[in-house]
């Protein structure tokens, strides 16, 4: 990451960082809301997003790999009981938190600081983690499925489809600026894909950059290029901040005590969560199911049950609490 994090790559990872956050405002990338979405309102539009933007990282992954650009070659998983168990901390963390990892930076870009606390405590989390657990070590599996089956004319064929699916809106009576800052462009589901296109560029040019790698590394003692991935997370949170300016969300919001241990004690739990799985929400979704993991998708599956769980349970004392005399 060092080597490649000079120049003009770095501007243009720093770039989609910001393109990214800015999405982030008007994405559907929270899997709290989109469980929420699903129980509640008996809709699918926010998971569908996520499945989405998933298959256009796979995509873009693929040919990455086929035309060796990759700077690192993300690794899989076994799945075993940890995966359950982490995934299972993962959701419960994110219900008390009232938010996943990606939740927690556009609650910080709308003006609620108490979400501050949600990486602290996340890394807390990623420091404690082997005082309160005996994890085994996870095991590492080889190539991904996706690498490993699809033909190079496969990675011409996607990279096609890449060029017709994003030209495709920018031809017509209609100039390119005008359409870029179209509403249509920004709503949840298209920018949901546009921060799965950014993640997938910054993770081609940069490697494992997210903020929650950053934090697990800060646990474990690996401190390599911490300023740069430091400045991404800031460009990040910028981004955040001015989508959620021009979408009308920036109201800055009293940090309660009972939010600040809420978001502190949420990230803890995730951070248990993301290294007994391994992996974050962010990575999980963006990386790992893309890539065809099963300890992805049983992950993010147990994650979303445990979440769904949790948010029904919750109505049922709500109704139980009003319906009592």
């Amino acid at each position: 990451m060092e080597l490649m994090l000079k120049g003009l790559t770095f501007i243009v990872v720093a770039l989609c960082a910001v393109t990214m956050g800015f999405a982030i405002q008007r994405g559907a990338t929270c899997t709290v809301a989109a469980v929420e979405e699903v129980v509640a309102r008996r809709g699918a539009g926010r998971l569908i997003a996520l499945v989405e933007a998933s298959a256009w990282v796979a995509g873009g992954l693929l040919i990455a790999h086929r035309f060796h650009w990759l700077v690192q070659v993300p690794m899989g998983y076994a799945v075993s009981g940890w995966t359950f168990a982490g995934a299972a901390l993962l959701g419960i963390g994110a219900f008390v938190t009232r938010a996943c990892v990606f939740g927690a930076i556009a609650r910080l870009g709308s003006g609620e600081w108490a979400y501050a606390a949600t990486p602290l405590g996340f890394y807390l989390g990623c420091l404690s983690v082997t005082m309160v657990f005996a994890p085994t070590a996870a095991q590492g599996l080889g190539a991904s499925p996706v690498f490993v089956a699809a033909p190079t004319v496969t990675a011409w064929l996607v990279a096609g489809f890449f060029v017709w699916r994003i030209a495709t809106p920018l031809v017509g009576h209609r100039g390119m600026l005008r359409v870029l800052f179209a509403r249509r462009l920004w709503s949840p589901h298209a920018a949901t894909i546009v921060i799965g296109m950014a993640f997938l560029v910054m993770l081609i040019l940069a490697g494992a950059w997210a903020y929650t790698d950053v934090l697990a590394d800060l646990a474990r003692g690996m401190v390599h290029d911490v300023l740069a991935r430091a400045v991404l997370l800031m460009c990040l949170l910028a981004g955040a901040i001015a989508g959620g300016w021009t979408a009308g969300r920036l109201h800055f919001t009293r940090v309660r005590a009972s939010t600040l241990a809420r978001c502190l004690i949420g990230g803890v739990l995730m951070g248990w969560g993301s290294l007994l799985i391994p992996g974050g929400n962010d990575g999980l979704i963006l990386v790992g199911m893309p890539l065809l993991w099963p300890y992805a998708w049983v992950a993010f599956a147990t994650m979303c049950l445990t979440i769904g769980c949790a948010q029904w349970a919750q109505g049922r004392v709500l109704e139980r609490s009003r319906a009592s005399p």
